[in-house]
């Protein structure tokens, strides 16, 4: 499977600064559908970072995999910053690993909620023995640009590295 080449060059990049210390990482996906942990583990050698992947793209998938209380979903929706900080917490609670990110958002085209565009996109971090921070974006662009632009914000917190700031159209089209 190839990637764009941005998104192959953040995943080595995020790689390769988890290798350096010696830190591994879980992720926790929903719009993204995996594409985060499918990045990542197109390199050789991925296995010393990534210990595994959550794909949670149902709300019984969030609650069932990730111990996200569905009481939690019903009160803030699946895309809000309290569900992404418990899809981080459940996935590093379900793992091994030192660190764990997690994605929920609206790729689009359409949105079920007027109160939240497409494009809005929550990612948190949870790390163990430390605090979970949270993030929020929203992406303009269709579904993949959305998904790429999820992806490449999600690499980037989990490497506690700078985010990027891409628009849609500087999001390489196959």
């Amino acid at each position: 499977m190839t990637f764009p080449d941005l998104l192959r060059e953040s995943a080595r990049r995020t790689l390769e600064s988890l290798k350096d210390r010696g830190l591994t990482l879980a992720t926790a996906e929903s719009c993204t559908g995996g594409l985060v942990s499918a990045a990542l583990t197109a390199f050789s050698g991925s296995s010393a970072v990534v210990e595994r992947g959550f794909v949670t793209y149902s709300n019984d998938a969030k609650t069932e995999m990730l111990g996200v209380p569905a009481a939690l979903i019903a009160a803030n929706g699946a895309v809000s910053a309290p569900v992404a900080r418990a899809m981080a917490e459940g996935a590093l609670a379900h793992s091994h690993a030192d660190r764990a990110v997690s994605i929920t958002g609206i790729a689009g085209p359409t949105s079920d909620n007027s109160q939240k565009p497409v494009g809005l996109v929550h990612f948190a971090l949870a790390i163990r023995g430390g605090a979970t921070s949270d993030h929020v974006e929203t992406f303009s662009g269709d579904r993949d640009a959305v998904r790429l632009q999820a992806a490449l914000t999600a690499l980037a917190l989990a490497a506690e590295e700078p985010l990027p700031h891409l628009s849609a159209a500087a999001i390489p089209r196959p």
